[in-house]
């Protein structure tokens, strides 16, 4: 049993060995933009929500 969870863990390090991992810069600028169309769709959801209120608000008196 432990014979396996050991070759398992070796060939995970083995395979983390093979990843293309991006540069600090690259991490960087795509975080940026993975921040940035989060907040954008966050208030493109709260304008919809606020207009969805507004009309229910309207329709139900």
């Amino acid at each position: 049993m432990f014979k396996k969870i050991i070759i398992f863990l070796k060939e995970v390090k083995l395979e983390i060995g093979k990843v293309s991992w991006p540069a600090k810069n690259e991490l960087f600028a795509s975080t940026w933009v993975v921040l940035l169309f989060s907040v954008i769709f966050a208030l493109g959801v709260w304008v919809v929500d606020l207009f969805f209120s507004k009309v229910l608000r309207i329709v139900l008196g």
